[in-house]
């Protein structure tokens, strides 16, 4: 039994790049990370609504500490929004509360709509989100019945663009599905970007499917299923998606350094600026990410120590 309870990766550990199933929680994807991986040491950097599918990033071992600086800034979806009828969450999940016809709206009034919620705009998010009202979430909140009303806030939607458009008859009139792109900030919810559009058109609107393609610099590219994932263990394979070091070099800027710095660094001491703006990866001569830095003033400090001395 003690054999099992050692973790199949090093103690630095790494990233694990998800695909998400549908139906699974971010937690539930953690606690079986978990489970594969042999340790409790794994944190997830942002989560992914049950019914979305696509990239969930992880952290294991020693890389849970880079989650909460990963500059996780933009994210890319696929989704499929329905015109016509509006939810309780602004998804499939919740109970429909209004059926519109919206087989009459053209494709130049859905554009239309489409380009004025595109750019630097202001959100309400969905009332069933995260987000946290007077310390309890806000979903905990809707879900008690308590009429939850959030204020809008700044996003950014890079890009929204309809793929296709397809009409589904349903009970109240047709339906229009429309396959969208999405890339926008962190923050942004495509779910309200449904509800919003359904408003701007008069005829509600709600998502039907969301799929995660990137999430900064991670895509579908770097990600597994658990099924794939749960194979692999079995198979005694690699599982983590990028070790430490690749890790680094692929989420952060990079300064090289020297023996000497790595060792200042791995002793808590800090070095010169050379005049990099937010967190980079000082990366030593064999390719090692030795610590996180961020520069103030005329020292380059460490926000996380990679590979401490005592390591």
């Amino acid at each position: 039994m003690g054999e099992k309870r050692t973790p199949v990766v090093d103690a630095l550990g790494g990233l694990l790049i998800v695909d998400k199933d549908g139906g699974w929680t971010s937690h539930d994807v953690v606690a079986k990370a978990r489970r594969l991986l042999r340790t409790k040491k794994v944190g997830h950097a942002g989560t992914l609504d049950p019914m979305a599918t696509g990239v969930l990033v992880l952290g294991v071992e020693r890389a849970t500490k880079m989650l909460g600086l990963l500059t996780l800034t933009t994210k890319a979806y696929t989704a499929t929004i329905r015109l016509g009828q509006s939810t309780v969450t602004d998804d499939a999940e919740g109970e429909v509360t209004a059926t519109t016809a919206a087989g009459h709206l053209t494709d130049a009034e859905i554009a239309s709509g489409v380009a004025a919620l595109t750019g630097d705009i202001q959100q309400v998010p969905a009332t069933v989100s995260a987000i946290k009202v007077n310390g309890e979430r806000a979903y905990a909140r809707a879900r008690a019945g308590e009429d939850v009303q959030l204020a809008a806030r700044p996003v950014t939607v890079s890009r929204f663009d309809v793929l296709a458009r397809r009409e589904v008859d349903g009970e109240g009139g047709r339906f229009v599905d429309l396959d969208v792109e999405v890339e926008c900030s962190s923050g942004t919810y495509v779910r309200a970007l449904a509800r919003d559009l359904g408003a701007r058109l008069g005829v509600g609107g709600h998502l039907t499917a969301l799929r995660r393609t990137r999430v900064g610099p991670f895509t579908l590219e770097h990600a597994r299923t658990l099924a794939e994932l749960t194979a692999a263990a079995e198979a005694e394979e690699p599982l983590l998606s990028l070790d430490v070091d690749a890790a680094a070099r692929t989420a952060f800027p990079v300064r090289a350094i020297d023996e000497r710095q790595a060792e200042d660094l791995r002793n808590g001491r800090w070095l010169e600026p050379v005049g990099l703006s937010g967190v980079y990866a000082a990366i030593d001569p064999s390719g090692r990410a030795i610590a996180l830095l961020q520069e103030s003033g005329k020292r380059a400090s460490s926000v996380m120590v990679v590979r401490p001395a005592n390591l």
